[in-house]
């Protein structure tokens, strides 16, 4: 069993926030490889699926993201899955918009979601980071990550979205170095810091 989580916040006001980008690549995910219909489990909404001979558990928390811990701790303890076969889909402020990175471990770098999993699971999962750009000026980070996409984004996030779940196999095998090369290599997005671009006026 694989435990796939995408973070995020609950209910139609926050459907369409950067924060909740994880949401959308689990949702993504599902579709694209068919799993089952949404059901509530583990104070998440959940769908069941397998890609290629590995059975996944696809979540939701419905915890709000300060609590994501709880829920996907109950899921690992319930099925028994080690940290190593746990990968969170997060938006992440220190990457350029559309950019995406693979990590195992590490803090939480002022992410509240991964602050509640490293309390609950440690600090082994794997996090599968969607860039979503930093507004350059520490006090604009709330109403950043809590704001909608623009129209002007969607091209980059679905192209992302999409290439998180057309590269599933690799991620599902443990070749995650793979799996970020070809997700780069399927939604191309611009290297640059955000931080830096935002203090420059870029």
């Amino acid at each position: 069993m694989i435990i796939l989580a995408g973070l995020g916040n609950p209910g139609p006001k926050y459907q369409n926030n950067r924060h909740n980008i994880g949401f959308m690549a689990v949702d993504v995910i599902a579709d694209r490889w068919r799993f089952g219909p949404e059901r509530a489990k583990f104070q998440s909404v959940v769908r069941d699926g397998e890609v290629e001979g590995h059975k996944i558990l696809l979540m939701k928390p419905q915890t709000y993201m300060n609590e994501s811990g709880r829920a996907v701790g109950e899921a690992a303890r319930f099925f028994k899955v080690p940290p190593g076969d746990i990968v969170v889909f997060h938006d992440e402020i220190d990457l350029a918009p559309g950019r995406f990175r693979m990590k195992t471990g590490g803090g939480a770098a002022g992410q509240n979601g991964i602050r509640s999993l490293i309390a609950h699971l440690g600090a082994d999962f794997r996090r599968a980071r969607l860039g979503i750009g930093h507004p350059g000026q520490p006090q604009l980070v709330m109403p950043h990550v809590l704001g909608d996409f623009h129209k002007a984004e969607y091209p980059w996030r679905d192209a992302l979205l999409n290439a998180c779940a057309d590269a599933l196999p690799f991620l599902l095998t443990g070749q995650d170095e793979r799996y970020q090369g070809e997700v780069l290599r399927l939604a191309p997005a611009p290297k640059f810091s955000p931080r830096q671009a935002a203090q420059n006026g870029d």
